[in-house]
């Protein structure tokens, strides 16, 4: 891999980690990002976003020169896409992104680069992707090689995961599934499976609907819980006595940028045949909007015993815990939603130290100040906390592991 030219479209959550663990096999990383600011960032040795182990091995590869960041691509070898693939409102996949990444790539693909994919997208868009690119450089037909690799990491432990997790990698062709093969084999000390670009692109579809369908369950269950006066946390935990019974843990809603979206490009696609998957969508929705109206019912309550409005600590805006990422997080939305309604609300997120829109405060302030504290996202900060009995506290996350304090 030495001498290796790859160029990395988007520097985002996945993108950047993986440009810089690429190039921490002796290749050469080109970054490309459309926002200035990241791409400064990058060029000075840091970074713009919450990862373990990350901020050291990107100051190690931009000194040694083995990555750079910047706002356009250059000729390469190797270009992986890494950019966002967000739903439109009715839920129907968006592949702008994408499409724009490739547009910006067409002038600097030759003969022989491998170009890859590794955005979350609907089954055929590699295809399509191919199809854009023969359009405008009808001269790289059957010349070039594309497939198709989605991630597979977890957000706080994305370098680790990126080395050791298995990779599933569908070419257009026999040839470009090699080729992709061979790339992905200097660095992934696992397994690599390969297959067609079709199945590939279902493949990452389907984990995460798989997740999300058990994470509905957990939810749902809660709500059965709350409404029969059961402790949803015992429950589970006395049903996962059972030798195949694994139940996941309830929360406020599923949020990220995988699994409260990768389900929909199913269902848009196959809206008569993918029911349970989206059942299991509305659901998940739906906890969000069941959390804001218990919220709002026990303030209100408040508010007519006591005679003023309480103060709510929101504890936690990520979407899961640990981390600094807020797409599609359903405790954002909480937070957001009660301010919208002029509720006295405010909130704590200790991954991140400050925020355009949301005015964040210390969790110690936070607790202090409130009158109802309200456990969103289950942040190693927020176990054991010694918190006044003449709080109001509810755990929707399973910090205090119980649904009231």
């Amino acid at each position: 891999m030495t001498n290796t030219k790859v160029v990395m479209m988007g520097l985002g959550y996945i993108g950047l980690p993986t440009a810089a663990f690429i190039a921490s096999k002796n290749c050469s990383v080109l970054g490309v990002d459309i926002s200035t600011d990241i791409v400064e960032t990058i060029n000075n040795g840091k970074i713009h976003i919450v990862e373990p182990d990350l901020a050291g091995l990107v100051k190690i590869m931009v000194d040694r020169g083995n990555l750079k960041a910047s706002n356009k691509p250059d000729f390469a070898d190797i270009f992986i896409i890494a950019v966002p693939t967000p739903f439109k409102n009715n839920y129907e996949p968006d592949i702008t992104f994408v499409e724009s990444a490739v547009k910006m790539l067409k002038p600097f693909l030759k003969e022989g680069d491998l170009l890859i994919i590794e955005s979350t997208s609907p089954v055929g868009t590699t295809e399509k992707i191919a199809k854009l690119i023969y359009a405008k450089r009808p001269d790289l037909k059957d010349k070039i090689y594309i497939a198709y690799c989605p991630e597979r990491v977890l957000p706080g432990n994305v370098i680790y995961e990126l080395e050791n997790n298995d990779r599933v990698i569908g070419g257009l062709n026999e040839e470009s599934t090699i080729k992709a093969l061979n790339f992905y084999r200097h660095f992934v000390k696992s397994k690599l499976h390969k297959t067609n670009a079709r199945t590939a692109e279902l493949c990452k579809l389907v984990e995460n609907s798989y997740r999300d369908v058990n994470i509905a369950f957990a939810n749902e269950l809660s709500m059965i819980c709350e409404k029969a006066n059961i402790n949803v946390w015992e429950l589970i935990k006395l049903a996962n006595k059972h030798p195949r019974v694994k139940i996941l843990n309830p929360g406020t809603g599923v949020g990220g940028h995988c699994i409260a979206i990768d389900p929909w490009f199913i269902v848009s696609d196959y809206p008569s045949e993918a029911k349970l998957i989206k059942a299991s969508r509305e659901i998940n929705n739906y906890k969000t909007q069941w959390v804001i109206e218990k919220i709002k019912n026990i303030a209100l309550k408040f508010e007519l015993d006591q005679k003023y409005k309480p103060v709510i600590g929101c504890l936690g805006l990520a979407f899961k815990p640990n981390i600094d990422d807020l797409r599609e997080s359903p405790a954002l939305k909480i937070y957001n939603q009660l301010n919208k309604e002029k509720f006295n609300v405010i909130a704590s997120e200790p991954n991140i130290s400050n925020h355009k829109e949301v005015e964040l405060h210390n969790y110690e302030d936070t607790i202090e100040k409130s009158d109802i504290i309200i456990f969103l996202v289950a942040h190693k900060q927020f176990y054991n906390l010694n918190i006044s009995d003449k709080k109001i506290c509810l755990d929707f996350c399973g910090v205090r592991n119980s649904v009231n304090c």
